[in-house]
Parts: C-alpha cells; sequence; structure tokens
C-alpha cells in the first residue's frame, strides 16, 4: 500500500517539477525575446518553416473538414428542415473551434516534433553545450526565434484552414445538396461577426506559443542520446496536442 502511495507521491513531483521547468524556459524565452541582438535571418528562416512549409497540409486538411462537416450537418438539418443553416452552422464552427485546433494540431505534430528533434539532437551531440561555451544564450538563439514565428504564423495559418474551409462548405452545400448559392452567403453573413473570426486568430497564437515552448523545452532538455531525442520528439507532439486540446476549452470559456 505504501509503494503505492509513493508512486503517486513521485509523478505528482515529477508533474510539478515539469511544469516549473517549462516555466523557466518561457519567461527565460521572454526575457531574450526583446534584447540584442536581433537574429532576423534566424527568424526568417523560422517563419518559413513554420508557416509556408505548413501551407499544403493545412490547405488539405481544411478543404475536406469543411466538406464533410457541410454533409454531416445536411442530415441533422434536414430533419428539422433547416438547411439553409449548414453554410452559418459551418463557418462559425471553423472560424471559432475547428479552424485554431486543427490547424494546432497539425503544427504540433509537423512542427513541434521537428522543434523537438532538432533540439534534441543538438542537446546530446553537444551543440548546445558548444553555444554556451561561445558565450551565446542558447535560449536565445535557438528558442525565441521559434517561439515568435510560431506565434506570427499560426494565426496566418488559421486564416487559410478558415477561409479554405469556407471554400469547402459552400462546393458540398451548393453543388452537391443544391442549397441556393445567395441563400448560402447572405446567410453566413447575417450570423458570423468578425468577433468569431479574430477571437480564433488569438486561440491559434496562443496555441504557437504552446507548442513552440513545448517542443523547445523537450529538445532543450533531452537525454539518453538517440533514444531520448525520440522520446522527446513523441512527448512534444502528445503534451502539445493535449494542451491545444485543454486550453480551448478555457480560451472559450473567458471569450464567449
Amino acid at each position: 500500500m505504501t509503494a503505492i502511495f509513493d508512486l503517486i507521491g513521485r509523478m505528482f513531483i515529477g508533474v510539478l517539477e515539469e511544469i516549473g521547468q517549462v516555466g523557466m524556459i518561457f519567461f527565460r524565452t521572454l526575457y531574450w525575446t526583446f534584447r540584442r541582438p536581433f537574429r532576423i535571418g534566424l527568424l526568417f528562416r523560422q517563419l518559413e518553416f513554420v508557416g509556408v512549409q505548413s501551407t499544403f497540409i493545412i490547405l488539405l486538411t481544411a478543404v475536406f473538414t469543411g466538406a464533410v462537416f457541410s454533409l454531416q450537418s445536411s442530415y441533422a438539418f434536414s430533419i428539422f428542415e433547416a438547411n439553409s443553416m449548414i453554410g452559418p452552422t459551418v463557418v462559425l464552427a471553423l472560424t471559432r473551434e475547428l479552424g485554431p485546433v486543427l490547424t494546432g494540431l497539425m503544427v504540433a505534430g509537423r512542427v513541434g516534433s521537428a522543434m523537438a528533434a532538432e533540439l534534441g539532437t543538438m542537446r546530446v551531440t553537444e551543440q548546445i553545450d558548444a553555444l554556451e561555451t561561445l558565450a551565446v544564450d542558447p535560449v536565445h538563439y535557438l528558442v525565441v526565434p521559434r517561439m515568435i514565428a510560431s506565434m506570427v504564423m499560426m494565426p496566418l495559418l488559421a486564416a487559410i484552414f478558415d477561409f479554405v474551409g469556407m471554400i469547402g462548405s459552400y462546393i458540398v452545400t451548393v453543388k452537391l445538396l443544391g442549397i441556393p448559392a445567395m441563400s448560402f452567403r447572405e446567410d453566413t453573413l447575417y450570423y458570423v461577426d468578425f468577433d468569431d473570426f479574430y477571437i480564433g486568430l488569438i486561440k491559434a497564437a496562443f496555441f504557437g506559443l504552446a507548442i513552440a515552448i513545448i517542443s523547445c523545452y523537450k529538445g532543450y532538455y533531452t537525454s539518453g542520446g538517440a533514444e531520448g531525442v525520440g522520446r522527446a520528439t513523441t512527448q512534444s507532439v502528445v503534451i502539445s496536442s493535449v494542451t491545444v486540446l485543454v486550453s480551448d476549452y478555457f480560451l472559450t470559456a473567458l471569450m464567449f
């Protein structure tokens, strides 16, 4: 019986230690964000990696999300003879929830894993130690550009997701389900406000911050060689994805 409580206590202490370390690397990142030198070249490299290289998977996910959600909604609304509400319902869901959340999950899987693997490899090959011996703060050099790039590009990717998802919904709703195009546009403009759009972008920026900090933290504190790098990469994706889903609830409760 004592062993069970001992195990629970160790797990609880381990979670608190991880939360503390994440907080420390976050505040170190904030501290270095506004201090010279500003590494513009590294920042643009990360902007390209996080944003441009993620565009295709965002486009693909968005168009089929809008399309399949419209198909599913048509069944529910046909019961109440309210098929004209398919467009506004899908667009509201995209701008408020599906856009930022699914963008966050895609970025966590593609970008977050790469960040953790890259920093983890640098840690186990002692490249991070080499930066410290050269009087270069590793957080300033490695984490700050990734955090800024994630916070900047995530809202842009979420906006692309929203727009392309609307196109997918429009194609299915108008071309396949026979809803008049004028009805789709007018109902969507009537029910969807600008607030729904920009609050989703705020969510996306927060998700980008969380993904970058968690992934960089896991990579920065990697140990155990190649096996440790693989473990850190897996953990970064899992924890980032769960953080996106859990924080989405609290952000929705606060903002809507």
